[in-house]
C-alpha cells in the first residue's frame, strides 16, 4: 500500500509469518481502521427493541449496512431526561438491546452523556443540592457498570463551559454546577466515572472551543483530573470553519497532548443556518432541504474537514452527527437521505476512509522464511494463505 507522506504517521509496516517456506502466495485485506470513524445513530433504539413498522425496518436495515461500509464507532444517547424520565425507571433495556446489536455488527460505542444540563431529568429540581449532586454520581455509577464491556468510552461531562451560566431554563447540573463550582463538579464527575469504570476511556467534550475550554482543561489536568480524550463538538450548521480556523483548533488544543476525538461534527446541504442564530436549537426550519448546489459544497467540506484531521497526529476520532437527515435538528446534514441514498459527500468519505487510507486487498509472497512485510494505515488485517487465515494489526 502507498500512503500519501501526508499521512505517513498514520501508516507502519510489519513483518509477519505467513506460510511455512517461500514463494506461497498470501492475500491481505484491512479489517478496520485504529482511527474511530462514526456517528451518532439514535434509532437503533426503537429498531432493537422492535418498535419500527416493517417497512422503517427495511429502510433502518439498509442505513446500518452502509453506516458498516464506512464507520467502526457510534455513539448512543444517555440524555437523563430522556433516559430516566421517571425517577428510578431508566431505559437500560431498550438502550443495552440497542448496544447489543451494534456490538455484534462490530462497532465500538460511546456514551454520551453521564452529565449535561440540558435534556435533564425534571425530577431533579424537587431535591435539595447534594441530593442533586448525589443523584448524579450515582447515576454515573450505575450506568457505566451496567454497561461496561459493551460501552467502555464515555462523555462524561458536556458543555461545562457554559453549564454554571445557562439561563435559558432552570435545572439541576446548573445549579449544583453554581454551587460546587465547574471545576470541582469536573473533578467529582470524573472521579465517580474512574472509580466505577477503571478502564474506560473518558471524556471531557464541549462546542466552545475557545480559549475558556483550554483553560478549564488546563486547570483540570493542574488538579490532577484524570481526562482521557478531548472532546471536540464542531457542529457547521451556520457554514464551514474552514482550514485555517479548523488548525487553529487543532494546535489550541494539541499542547496537551491528549488524543483528540471531534465528536460531533455537522455540515449541511442545503442553505446555510442564518448566522444572527446564537443557540443551534432555536432555529426551526420545517422546509430544511438539501439542494444542487448544497450537496456539491457539503461533499467538498467535508472531504477537505476529514483530510485535515486525518493529517493530525492527535487526531483518534471523528463523529459525523447525525448519520442521515433530519435526526439533527431537522437539518439536512446527514451524509445519507431520509430513505437511505447515499449523499456527494457519502462518497467522498468512502473515497478516503475505504480508498486511500484503506488496503482492500493486496497480493504477497512469502520469502525463504515464510514471511512477507506489510505495509498499511493502522488497524486490524487478514492474512490468507493455503486456507489458513491469519489475523494481525499495524
Amino acid at each position: 500500500m502507498k500512503i500519501n507522506s501526508r499521512y505517513a504517521h498514520r501508516a507502519a509496516s510489519k513483518t509477519i509469518k505467513a506460510a511455512e517456506g517461500a514463494d506461497v502466495e498470501v492475500t491481505v485485506r484491512q479489517k478496520r481502521h485504529a482511527v474511530l470513524f462514526g456517528c451518532s445513530e439514535f434509532s437503533t433504539l426503537p429498531y432493537a427493541s422492535g418498535q419500527m413498522t416493517d417497512a422503517d425496518r427495511l429502510i433502518a436495515e439498509e442505513r446500518y449496512d452502509r453506516m458498516a461500509d464506512i464507520f467502526n464507532s457510534v455513539t448512543l444517547p444517555f440524555y437523563w431526561g430522556r433516559f430516566e424520565p421517571e425517577r428510578g425507571k431508566p431505559d437500560t433495556e431498550r438502550v443495552k438491546k440497542a448496544a447489543e446489536f451494534l456490538t455484534a455488527k462490530g462497532f465500538t460505542l460511546k456514551g454520551h452523556p453521564l452529565c449535561w444540563h440540558t435534556v435533564c431529568a425534571d425530577w431533579l429540581m424537587a431535591l435539595p443540592n447534594d441530593g442533586i449532586l448525589k443523584a448524579q454520581l450515582d447515576r454515573i455509577e450505575r450506568d457505566t457498570r451496567e454497561f461496561a464491556g459493551l460501552i467502555d468510552m464515555w462523555d462524561v461531562i458536556n458543555e461545562a463551559v457554559i453549564m454554571p451560566v445557562f439561563d435559558k431554563y432552570d435545572n439541576g447540573i446548573t445549579r449544583i454546577c453554581n454551587e460546587y463550582g465547574r471545576e470541582k463538579l469536573c473533578e467529582l464527575v470524573f472521579k465517580k466515572a474512574r472509580e466505577t469504570a477503571p478502564e474506560a476511556t473518558l471524556l471531557i467534550n464541549d462546542f466552545d472551543l475557545s480559549v475558556r475550554y483550554s483553560e478549564l482543561i488546563e486547570r483540570l489536568l493542574d488538579a490532577g483530573v484524570e481526562i482521557d480524550v478531548i472532546g471536540l463538538q464542531t457542529h457547521m450548521h451556520q457554514g464551514y470553519r474552514g482550514a485555517e480556523a479548523i488548525q487553529e483548533v487543532l494546535e489550541r488544543f494539541s499542547r496537551f497532548k491528549l488524543p483528540l476525538h471531534f465528536t460531533e461534527v455537522s455540515l449541511v446541504s442545503g442553505p446555510l443556518m442564518p448566522p444572527e442564530i446564537d443557540d443551534l436549537n432555536d432555529y426551526k426550519n420545517s422546509e430544511w432541504h438539501s439542494t444542487p448546489d448544497g450537496l456539491e459544497r457539503q461533499a467538498a467540506e467535508t472531504a477537505e474537514f476529514y483530510e485535515l484531521l486525518f493529517a493530525h497526529p492527535l487526531v483518534q476520532a471523528v463523529t459525523w452527527w447525525s448519520f442521515n437527515d433530519g435526526l439533527w435538528l431537522g437539518a439536512p446534514s446527514g451524509l445519507i437521505t431520509k430513505d437511505s441514498k447515499a449523499k456527494p459527500a457519502y462518497d467522498e468519505l468512502r473515497k478516503r476512509i475505504k480508498g486511500e487510507w484503506w488496503l482492500a486487498e493486496e497480493k504477497h509472497v512469502t520469502d525463504a522464511n515464510g514471511e512477507i512485510t506489510v505495509t498499511g494505515c493502522f488497524g486490524d488485517y487478514t492474512a490468507e494463505a493455503g486456507g489458513k487465515t491469519i489475523e494481525f494489526s499495524i
